[in-house]
């Protein structure tokens, strides 16, 4: 059943209290499921409505037509700062460090609270999953993920490798890889990570949904009250043994990190955005970056 708990099209959210689930589904597939401020609030306030509502004990998360999420829309990076438009023929003014701070600290405060949501949650993970959207994928409790799905922190290229929850990056994906993925920004797949047991089940593309729905069910079936205490444990577990301190380090360091200088050879895109448009500075930005194999 659809209900409404926000007045956003990109955020689609219905109930099945049968069987005591909620699903979200990103609905802004032409963008690939990329999201900004306000379809991530949207995100919010559905997840908000799962967590107060009793008789709700799962929440699936996915993205519309087979895409889970390619994460923030760069196509305006600093827009998520509420840069405000500059006067005819005047320059813009880059957004002050307090004003960076300000804004990631809720940002990062609203991945706090989906790593620690007192409901289970399950992904759906297809396609792709980048930047923040490899973020959740790794938040979820259960997580069923294509073998194709490709996953990493694009962004890292131009704004640098301390980018993201580095405290959820190097202990889900542990310190090789995650150094791997931040220092590179490359992009690999599910199928590539398969054998380190990151996610919960790693599948074939045309099984993602029905795989997903499997594990909403069963994990519904649990007790409404042992799930909510469990994840409360698991969320002091972690703090304890892991996150403590680190989350603050994620969302300072992202701060500084949106304010690089780019030196002579540097690929700075908000620069090339600005002088060639998004899809080609995209493309530079592959270019740039590509380092053919050695051959043997």
């Amino acid at each position: 059943m659809a209900v409404s708990a926000n007045t956003d099209p990109r955020v689609l959210f219905e109930v099945d209290r049968d069987t005591r689930i909620a699903t979200i589904t990103l609905n802004n597939p032409e963008r690939r499921n990329s999201y900004d401020a306000s379809m991530r609030d949207a995100l919010e306030r559905c997840l908000d409505t799962v967590a107060d509502d009793d008789d709700l004990t799962v929440v699936l998360l996915r993205g519309a037509d087979g895409i889970f999420s390619t994460g923030a829309d760069m196509n305006n990076a600093y827009g998520w700062y509420g840069e405000a438009a500059a006067p005819a023929g005047a320059k813009r003014s880059r957004p002050s460090q307090r004003r960076r701070l300000t804004v990631d600290r809720k940002t990062f405060g609203f991945y706090h609270n989906l790593m620690g949501f007192p409901k289970v949650t399950v992904g759906e993970i297809g396609g792709y999953a980048l930047g923040g959207g490899f973020e959740m994928a790794l938040m979820m409790d259960i997580a069923v993920v294509g073998r194709d799905t490709r996953l990493g922190m694009p962004a890292t290229r131009f704004l640098g490798p301390a980018l993201g929850s580095l405290h959820l990056f190097f202990h889900r994906l542990g310190p090789v890889l995650a150094r791997r993925m931040l220092l590179t920004g490359d992009i690999m797949t599910a199928g590539e990570l398969e054998h380190l047991g990151v996610f919960t089940e790693t599948c074939e593309p045309q099984a993602i949904g029905a795989r997903a729905r499997y594990w909403a069910a069963k994990a519904a079936k649990m007790p409404a009250d042992g799930v909510v205490i469990a994840k409360e444990a698991f969320r002091l577990v972690e703090a304890a043994q892991a996150y403590q301190g680190e989350e603050v380090c994620s969302y300072l360091f992202h701060a500084y990190g949106t304010n690089l200088q780019f030196a002579p050879g540097e690929f700075n895109f908000v620069k090339t955005r600005a002088e060639h448009g998004t899809r080609e500075a995209f493309r530079l930005r592959d270019e740039h970056f590509h380092v053919p194999e050695p051959e043997v």
